[in-house]
């Protein structure tokens, strides 16, 4: 039987694990993924996720595919991962796909958010980004629009990466408010390693008078992570979508 290829949606907090990639001595959200298709299909599987979040980091929607030899009931295999899963992941849904659909280089736009509270709360604490002092979000959101002018970002890049490139095309940079609750949104084609949460701190960096919004186009000119702000920590990032071309589903 020709081996037929699905695709997992789920979302998962990621406090307790150390990124999504598969880890020799921690554990990571793709571990335990594929231990639970060990468990509920009895025998090796594995899957390849939409993108690498880094240690701390949440999503509330990535994608994984697999491929698997016998026909399975998509709807029982999600009830019996989501009942032998921890409660910090959750599969959504399970759906076939054309065998060419790549859960990462099928993918035509992620969005990220990155959330802080403006006030410490003890039930945002390990979610969120916590700022004692209020930035100056108008000239954060200024210098947020340079990105839009640019497409090489190698100044946010994790140093000593395999990639080719680092090009991406940015969609959208703003930032929202609501009472209390601050997200910064971002969305391309792809981001490189740790990208969004160096452009968060150098955003912060900005609003907090330690940079000018015309030094957003000179650390982008640079091409030097060093120019660039710290990252912002790991727990106010999360993956919120991931887009494809409609016609990798396929309908039942």
């Amino acid at each position: 039987m020709q081996k037929q290829r699905y695709f997992i949606e789920l979302a998962y907090d990621g406090t307790a694990y150390h990124g999504w990639q598969r880890q020799p001595q921690s554990i990571s959200v793709q571990e335990v993924l594929e231990d639970g298709l060990l468990k509920m299909l009895r025998a090796k599987t594995y899957v390849t996720g939409a993108g690498r979040t880094d240690t701390g980091v949440h999503a509330t929607q990535m994608f994984a595919h697999f491929d698997w030899e016998c026909e399975l009931d998509p709807i029982q295999l999600t009830y019996r991962l989501n009942r032998w899963f921890p409660k910090d992941i959750s599969v959504f849904e399970i759906k076939k796909v054309t065998d060419k659909a790549h859960a990462r280089f099928s993918a035509t736009h992620r969005s990220y958010e990155y959330r802080f509270h403006l006030r410490p709360d003890p039930f945002k604490n390990r979610s969120r980004y916590i700022l004692y002092r209020i930035p100056d979000i108008a000239l954060m959101q200024k210098a947020a629009d340079v990105l839009l002018d640019y497409t090489d970002f190698e100044c946010f890049s994790r140093t000593n990466t395999d990639v080719k490139t680092y090009l991406c095309d940015i969609s959208e940079a703003r930032f929202e408010q609501n009472g209390f609750e601050l997200i910064f949104h971002i969305t391309a084609n792809r981001f490189l390693r740790n990208m969004v949460r160096a452009v968060v701190g150098t955003l912060l960096e900005v609003g907090y008078g330690k940079l000018e919004v015309e030094d957003m186009h000179r650390i982008l000119k640079s091409k030097d992570r060093g120019k660039a702000g710290a990252s912002a920590p790991a727990q106010g990032l999360y993956l919120t979508r991931v887009r494809y071309p409609q016609e990798i589903w396929i309908d039942e």
